[in-house]
């Protein structure tokens, strides 16, 4: 039997969102769309994956997220409240069973001592059966060392990382 872990991330979860008939939505803002553009890198990713909205602004993450204010105001846009804020509405949004949100700092520059370029927080929330009262989301931290585009690939791959591992649960 072939090891499925040499196949890619992308398209291991489409293959277990395939499976379970369930489907993903992704909101980003530091990987400026990376993300969904590894899923659709697998041919039929139309099966599972609804879209991916680029919520680089507070205002973007606001009206299409329905991100609070107050969390933007208390924690900023680099936080584990607005990742898991972006996850929900995304999935809530979308109507979708699974949402992954990336939020962070991409570099060169824009990091602070609490913040250093190259974290993230990445949130992926599930949505449960109506009336289970089990839907729910995590947020996770990374920090990533390299150039730019470097850093927004290992937040991309890791956010399908993520998903895999919330798809396995």
């Amino acid at each position: 039997m072939a090891d499925d872990t040499a196949a890619p991330v992308e398209k291991r979860i489409g293959e277990r969102l395939r499976e379970a008939d369930q489907t993903v939505a992704i909101a980003e803002s530091c990987t400026g769309g990376l993300v969904g553009s590894k899923i659709t890198d697998v041919p039929g990713s139309s099966d599972y994956f609804d879209r991916s909205l680029v919520t680089y602004s507070y205002e973007a993450k606001r009206e299409l997220l329905a991100v609070s204010r107050e969390s933007l105001d208390a924690h900023g846009a680099v936080s584990e409240p607005v990742a898991a804020e972006m996850a929900q509405g995304v999935r809530d949004t979308a109507g979708t069973d699974w949402g992954v949100a990336t939020t962070g700092v991409a570099g060169p520059s824009g990091g602070t001592p609490e913040t250093p370029v190259g974290t993230v927080y990445i949130a992926v929330a599930e949505a449960a059966p109506w009336g289970t009262n089990e839907s729910g989301v995590t947020v996770t931290r990374y920090e990533f060392d390299g150039s730019r585009r470097e850093v927004k690939d290992a937040i991309a791959t890791q956010a399908l990382r993520d998903l895999e591992t919330a798809l396995q649960e």
